[in-house]
């Protein structure tokens, strides 16, 4: 793949970058400042035929349209969001992402974050390092995760992967999507107030569309209630995030588990002195196992392309 002008769009994997580096021609988008980045892309566009991108920069329309030999879009990354799918398909670019790698990863964290959030792991944590402990006595009761009524939206890949984790801690399994899986037993909910209504934890993983955008909504939160949990292993723009630090603060939900964040790496100042919150940085697949896998997965794309075999994971 010598040959291969390859635009990476941003810093997200040191393993990714050097086998990159080592196999193709790489162009580093941050190695421009943003305010030189159309310059950038109009100076290197006749060498570069494929972009890598992730969940934090992608491919949008203009960077597509400043591209004209670009052929493929490769992205580190389930989500495709960042990436303008139907300016790919009207100009014949391929596009591939990375599903099944993260799959056990993202599972595992948002029974995690669920666990944290319902028990107060990371409260508790707090509380015997600051020594009180030996002050106060006894930390506060708090809640099981283990026979809940768990909801999830959206039963992919990774919504399936939390059901069958969930099960394990005999939580009964509802969820809601676009239309009804066949070959399950779980219950289907086509209104998702009614999931939410009947939800101990609510599960956010659906991909991110338009019609996802702000799904979890007012409505939605007050529906999961004063005792109810979120967990957001999705897109942050899946939360109404304004609503949601308000249902907080005001003790109208319960808690919440948040793996994203609508403008990442801001995170709503209102949420950091919550107890009632848990906040990583966007980590669901942030294993050196998994992402070692993903950035296999990329380059076993670009390399099927070149070769002009099928690709691994076609999206587009």
């Amino acid at each position: 793949m010598e040959s291969l002008g390859v635009l990476f769009t941003y810093p997200v994997d040191s393993y990714l970058e050097e086998e990159l580096g080592r196999r193709c021609k790489l162009f580093r988008l941050w190695d421009s400042p943003p305010e030189k980045r159309k310059e950038f892309l109009r100076a290197n566009s006749s060498q570069i035929r494929a972009v890598v991108g992730s969940a934090v920069v992608g491919a949008d329309s203009d960077m597509i349209d400043s591209l004209p030999k670009l052929e493929i879009i490769a992205s580190f990354s389930v989500g495709l969001d960042k990436v303008d799918l139907d300016k790919c398909r009207k100009k014949g670019i391929r596009v591939t992402n990375t599903p099944d790698v993260l799959t056990d990863d993202v599972a595992d964290l948002a029974i995690g974050l669920a666990i944290c959030t319902m028990r107060q792991i990371c409260q508790s944590d707090r509380f015997v390092r600051s020594g009180a402990w030996l002050s106060k006595g006894g930390y506060r009761l708090t809640s099981k995760f283990s026979g809940k009524r768990v909801g999830i939206i959206g039963l992919g890949r990774i919504g399936l992967g939390i059901a069958k984790r969930a099960e394990a801690f005999n939580c009964t399994i509802s969820y809601h999507s676009r239309t009804e899986k066949p070959n399950t037993n779980y219950k289907y909910y086509p209104n998702l107030i009614n999931l939410a209504t009947n939800s101990d934890v609510l599960f956010v993983a659906c991909a991110l569309t338009e019609d996802t955008h702000h799904i979890i909504n007012r409505d939605v939160i007050d529906a999961l209630g004063t005792n109810g949990v979120l967990v957001n292993i999705g897109r942050g723009s899946h939360v109404d995030e304004p609503e949601l630090v308000k249902a907080l603060v005001e003790g109208r939900l319960g808690g919440a588990g948040l793996d994203v964040f609508e403008n990442e790496p801001e995170v709503p100042e209102e949420l950091i002195g919550l107890d009632n919150v848990v906040l990583l940085p966007h980590v669901g697949s942030g294993t050196v196992e998994t992402r070692k896998e993903m950035a296999n997965l990329v380059l076993a794309n670009l390399e099927a392309h070149v070769q002009k075999k099928p690709l691994l994971t076609p999206v587009v």
